[in-house]
């Protein structure tokens, strides 16, 4: 196949091209996923500890040395490990789409044998670098579900909307890596801008403080932080027992639809360049 020649850009070729490359998809996402362990005593129990030793550092440094209050009243009764668990929820959610984001701009430029020598769908190595995060991400969810039984003695089964929530925000994020992925084969100077915005980006959500410790003119600024919907609602199903706002998050996923076809079809345009520019 001519890497210079047209590609499809309609969401129908995204579906297909996707589930036609399923079995790829996972194979390399596992390798990517062990590969970051590996060499390791412990290999992929890291992914298990490195959020526990996390929230234990949270835990001690904000209920303890701190002695933090998230300061709202919901369903918890603010006892001394609330915060660390509220913060960390906050950072989970803000971790996948950073995280992602930043490893975007050196997908193509790290996977140079693949635009040169072999015909490769290309367009999966963003899926690919998403799941991965993704994963790490749902172990992070997975022990702060652990910690929130073991300090409160109950879970909320509100828990189970988690996957609606975040949802959107994946449509994002895929979209935005495939946006970036391209960009940065064309600007170098992607990779550094982006970790600059995702730190802006995380003071700029509710990750540290409730939106309702804002003075009421900056809220609307705060609101306009992609992250900060989706951390609001999170919380609201996994640490207040509250249900989604489905309304919201119904017009959240439209749009996260709308930019993630854009930005594939973004891709589809300006990869025929990369093998030039590469």
């Amino acid at each position: 196949m001519n890497p210079h020649s047209s590609r499809s850009t309609s969401l129908f070729s995204l579906i297909r091209q996707t589930w036609a490359n399923r079995n790829l998809i996972f194979q390399m996402t596992k390798r990517e996923v062990v590969g970051r362990y590996r060499g390791s005593t412990m290999g992929i129990l890291w992914s298990f500890i490195n959020p526990i030793f996390m929230l234990m550092v949270y835990t001690f440094v904000f209920s303890v040395v701190f002695k933090a209050r998230w300061g709202t009243t919901g369903a918890l009764n603010e006892s001394k490990t609330d915060f660390a668990v509220i913060l960390f929820v906050g950072l989970i959610i803000h971790g996948l789409f950073a995280e992602t984001l930043s490893r975007a701009p050196s997908l193509i430029l790290g996977n140079v044998n693949y635009v040169k020598k072999v015909v490769f769908p290309l367009e999966i190595l963003p899926v690919v670098s998403f799941l991965s995060v993704l994963f790490h991400s749902f172990i992070s969810m997975l022990v702060l579900i652990i910690a929130f039984f073991i300090f409160n003695g109950y879970i909320h089964w509100t828990l189970v909307f988690i996957p609606v929530v975040i949802l959107p925000l994946a449509l994002l994020t895929l979209g935005l890596t495939w946006f970036l992925s391209s960009l940065g084969v064309y600007l170098r100077d992607v990779g550094q801008t982006i970790t600059i915005i995702m730190t802006v980006m995380m003071f700029l959500s509710p990750v540290f403080y409730p939106i309702s410790s804002l003075p009421e003119n900056l809220r609307p600024l705060i609101m306009l932080n992609p992250l900060t919907f989706i951390i609001e609602q999170a919380r609201a199903v996994l640490i207040w027992g509250k249900l989604p706002d489905f309304s919201g998050i119904g017009i959240y996923t439209l749009i996260s639809l709308l930019v993630m076809w854009l930005c594939y079809a973004w891709f589809q345009k300006t990869r025929k360049g990369f093998a030039d520019v590469l």
